[in-house]
């Protein structure tokens, strides 16, 4: 693998071009190569923030010393926290995307947050007070989401819009492998080092899982930093926030009046996204509201990674020859007997069959959905119009999640409350199908 005018660390190109050579990946071009390889890396920072990052924070926030705070406290912070990155990366995002649509820009912006969030995740190994592991999460995690905005975006310009399907899907199903090794790790560090090493104080294996995490990011990242060419640009204009902000309301006004297909799609995209984002944050609470054994559902939680792998390399295959929004509805059907089959569970094999149904169609509807939305839109604007895709996918999980708390709250199961999901997904059918009949 060439590497030019970028980070050159020779074992580690080695290495690339040696992964780039076999029969997994032989099929994908330099630069296509490069991007798939950053899912792997982004993915792992994922399942650190969703698994041990919530149990490190409250470590450091609850106890009984000065500036200790309660666990339900720490459990509203921590919360408090996700919302405003969600909202700060919902405003920024379109802004970003616009001014990095200019000539050049898009690799700039992308290499300054990766190094921010990289930066931030092992500042938080060393971190030993709550509110600044907050801080510097919020920090990191801004920059990690803002990093996938135009990551998305680059898509445009890697591959052609008749590899769109297959890239993509390679990219979610990589990741999910991917993020494995370093998780894994940062796990071993966390449960068994402790115990079993006798040397590993809680700090230290924060460091490790930490450490491990972000070199993890950084390293499968510099091949797309050193790889990636912007083909897709906009140099008509000065590149100015407000000239940004200007830009994005003419295309909001535009997707309104003008770009049904787009607009149609968008709304289909969050109704049935936001019950996919909802699954997956409240698989815990679905089992823990069941009595079933905590153990016996992080296995599962786990083999839905390596199903999701396999199920998003299916997909990739699939749309070599089937049309990418029937393979999308296909995928939305599979969820809508996911929440139905859902009323049934009891047991943790149950929970177990519902985890593999999730993970079949996981990974492919997002990626499918993610090279939709790039065949549909002006490829030299896509870190803008990928900002407004960002808008949507950041509310994923917001209606849902409304729903299965009116549900408990109004005395109903956790079956009925997941159950009610597939409204979603009814509605997020009807939208696309509405969407894919116009030109």
């Amino acid at each position: 693998m060439k590497m030019n005018n970028g980070i050159n660390i020779p074992w580690l190109t080695k290495l690339f071009r040696r992964l780039n050579q076999t029969k997994t990946f032989k099929g994908l071009t330099e630069q296509e190569f490069s991007w798939v390889l950053y899912d792997v890396g982004n993915s792992a920072y994922t399942m650190l923030s969703c698994s041990l990052i919530p149990i490190w924070f409250k470590a450091l926030a609850i106890g009984t010393g000065a500036g200790k705070i309660s666990s339900d406290q720490a459990t509203a912070y921590y919360a408090a926290a996700i919302s405003i990155v969600t909202v700060i990366v919902a405003l920024i995002g379109p802004v970003c995307g616009a001014l990095a649509d200019h000539k050049d820009m898009k690799k700039i912006f992308f290499s300054f947050t990766v190094a921010l969030g990289v930066i931030g995740c092992i500042i938080n190994g060393f971190t030993a007070h709550w509110i600044v592991f907050l801080v510097i999460y919020v920090i990191a995690r801004i920059a990690y989401s803002a990093s996938l905005t135009f990551y998305d975006s680059m898509l445009n310009d890697v591959t052609t819009e008749e590899r769109m399907d297959e890239v993509s899907s390679y990219g979610y199903a990589w990741g999910y492998i991917g993020s494995c090794i370093p998780f894994l790790i940062a796990l071993i560090a966390y449960v068994l080092g402790p115990d079993m090493v006798g040397i590993l104080s809680d700090g230290v294996s924060k460091a490790i899982g930490c450490i491990v995490t972000a070199l993890w990011w950084l390293g499968v990242s510099i091949p797309l930093i050193n790889n990636y060419q912007q083909r897709n640009y906009v140099d008509s204009e000065k590149s100015t926030v407000s000239g940004a902000f200007k830009k994005i309301f003419a295309t909001f006004k535009r997707i309104a009046t003008q770009d049904k297909k787009v607009l149609l799609f968008l709304i289909a995209f969050f109704l049935y996204i936001d019950g996919v984002g909802t699954i997956i944050d409240n698989c815990i609470n679905i089992g823990t509201d069941l009595n079933l054994d905590t153990v016996g559902q992080v296995v599962f939680l786990l083999a839905t990674q390596v199903v999701a792998f396999g199920g998003s390399l299916v997909f990739a295959r699939l749309s070599k020859k089937h049309d990418t929004a029937k393979l999308i509805l296909v995928c939305i059907v599979g969820y809508f007997l996911v929440c139905l089959y859902a009323l049934t569970l009891k047991t943790l094999l149950h929970f177990g069959i519902l985890a593999f149904g999730v993970g079949c169609f996981q990974g492919s509807i997002q990626s499918l959905s993610r090279s939709y939305y790039s065949k549909i839109i002006p490829a030299e604007n896509s870190g803008e119009y990928f900002g407004i895709y960002d808008i949507f996918a950041k509310g994923a999980s917001f209606l849902g999640s409304a729903v299965i708390a009116a549900v408990k709250l109004a005395g109903g199961t956790i079956n009925v409350a997941v159950g009610c999901l597939a409204v979603f997904f009814f509605f997020g059918f009807i939208f696309l199908k509405l969407a894919d009949r116009h030109p």
